[in-house]
C-alpha cells in the first residue's frame, strides 16, 4: 500500500465513505473511538487489529480505558495521511461491526 501523503481533497473524499471516523484536531490524522460492552471485548478487538497491523507494517496510535478504544491514524514517515491509514481504518470498522 502506498505511503505517499494524500492531498486534502483526497482525505476529504476518503473520509466521506468511512463511518465513524473524523479528521483529528491536528488536521494530519484521522480519529475514532470504539465502545464495547466490556474490557474483554475491547482487548479482543485490539489484539485482532494488532495482528493485522503487524502484517501490513502499519501501527495505530491508540489507548484503552475499560471498554473504550481511542484510535488515531497517520503515517509518520509520510508526514500525514496515506491510503494505508484509510485501509487500516476500514479494517477496524469491519472488525468492530
Amino acid at each position: 500500500m502506498a505511503r505517499e501523503k494524500l492531498s486534502s481533497e483526497a482525505v476529504a473524499e476518503a473520509l466521506a465513505g468511512l463511518d465513524g471516523w473524523s479528521l483529528a484536531k491536528d488536521g494530519g490524522s484521522i480519529a475514532r473511538s470504539f465502545t464495547f460492552s466490556d474490557f474483554s471485548e475491547a482487548f479482543a478487538f485490539m489484539t485482532r487489529v494488532a495482528l493485522a497491523a503487524e502484517k501490513v507494517d502499519h501501527h495505530p496510535d491508540w489507548s484503552n480505558v475499560y471498554n473504550t478504544v481511542n484510535v488515531t491514524l497517520n503515517t509518520h514517515d509520510a508526514g500525514g495521511l496515506t491510503a494505508l491509514d484509510f485501509e487500516l481504518a476500514r479494517m477496524m470498522n469491519r472488525y468492530f461491526g
